[in-house]
């Protein structure tokens, strides 16, 4: 589909610039939030009227901007990217009777407000879209990218996933059991039989094109389904891997989220692989959110790189090994599915 040259990412855990995941930041009053950078390539007088997303996004892909001669364009995906802004706007239209209302909220409350914030500060041109799909959101930008990239084979894109943890979407993402009750650390994450996530956020860009030459990774498929049957899935896990001659891969990076409603989903998935496949989990460094797959082909990408995979994502290793071929598995609140194959590039 496309090839992976470069990777950056904004996340809960130290994944910004010098990355050490090897140490794990823990949920805080339920939350995994972002350790904000100091951002300081953004200009003070613009970064203090952008909102979360919008500077998350900005100086993760400003990073990448930097190092690339040329980028044709800006595909983002996200689920719920702009709506902290869009409720703040929509809360001073009664508190100030439709009034002086703040512009900067009204301008960022649309999800398309960082790809366009990004177009603006590199003077981009191009072609320039966000894709909102909930829990397939990246999936649908990525396959986006990976079309244009068939029609325009020397082109090269920036492709970028966003979400922020917004009150009002967590309230009625608690309200509806999306979320635990209880306080959760590392060793308990993915124990017990607990209903509930942990809420997350995280803004990942990759720089992608055509060319091998130099690329981190190679994107070979994605397959996306709506479905609450297990069978289902995993036909479509078999067609997936048969299709993509993938039935030897390395690693499967699970998207499990410690909420056992739908540990049969990735159990059913583990159950169809080979017994030397070694598994690993990453949604207790980012937590549950729409995006969230952009976090693990991230991870993918640093594990490609030779960084070793950290021993608290570790589900099941035989023994310590070079990753070649990885899969990744997200559910989505039980409804959306998606599966990526990922292969190192050299």
């Amino acid at each position: 589909m496309f090839y992976i040259h470069q990777i950056n990412c904004i996340s809960p855990q130290q994944t910004f610039e010098a990355a050490a995941i090897e140490i794990l930041h823990l949920p805080v009053n339920g939350k995994l939030n972002v350790i904000e950078p100091a951002y300081e390539h953004i200009p003070k007088n613009m970064l203090r009227r952008m909102g979360k997303t919008v500077r998350m996004t900005v100086a993760a892909a400003l990073a990448v901007i930097k190092e690339s001669a040329l980028i044709n364009g800006i595909i983002i995906g996200s689920g719920s990217a702009g709506m902290e802004d869009s409720i703040i706007f929509l809360k001073q239209i009664v508190e100030f009777n439709e009034g002086m209302l703040t512009p900067g909220h009204f301008v960022q409350s649309t999800a398309n407000a960082p790809a366009a914030q990004l177009s603006l500060l590199s003077s981009n041109k191009g072609y320039n879209i966000t894709h909102v799909h909930r829990g397939l959101a990246f999936e649908m930008a990525a396959l986006d990218a990976a079309m244009l990239l068939k029609e325009n084979g020397g082109y090269r894109y920036l492709l970028a996933a966003v979400d922020e943890i917004a009150t009002y979407n967590y309230q009625l993402d608690y309200l509806n059991k999306w979320y635990r009750k209880e306080e959760v650390t590392g060793s308990d994450f993915y124990d017990g039989n607990i209903p509930g996530a942990i809420a997350g956020e995280a803004a990942v860009v990759l720089l992608v094109d055509n060319e091998k030459k130099d690329a981190i990774a190679k994107l070979s498929g994605i397959a996306t389904l709506h479905s609450n049957d297990l069978t289902i899935v995993q036909k479509q896990l078999c067609v997936f891997l048969k299709e993509h001659n993938a039935e030897n891969i390395d690693l499967l990076i699970s998207g499990e989220n410690g909420d056992a409603r739908f540990n049969s989903f990735y159990s059913g998935v583990e159950n169809l692989l080979k017994a030397d496949v070694d598994i690993a989990r990453f949604k207790h460094m980012c937590g549950e959110y729409p995006s969230a797959t952009s976090f693990a082909v991230w991870l993918a990408c640093k594990i490609f790189t030779g960084t070793a995979l950290p021993a608290h994502a570790i589900k099941k290793q035989s023994f310590p090994k070079d990753y070649n071929t990885v899969l990744i598995y997200n559910c989505y609140q039980g409804i959306q599915h998606s599966f990526m194959l990922l292969s190192k590039a050299g």
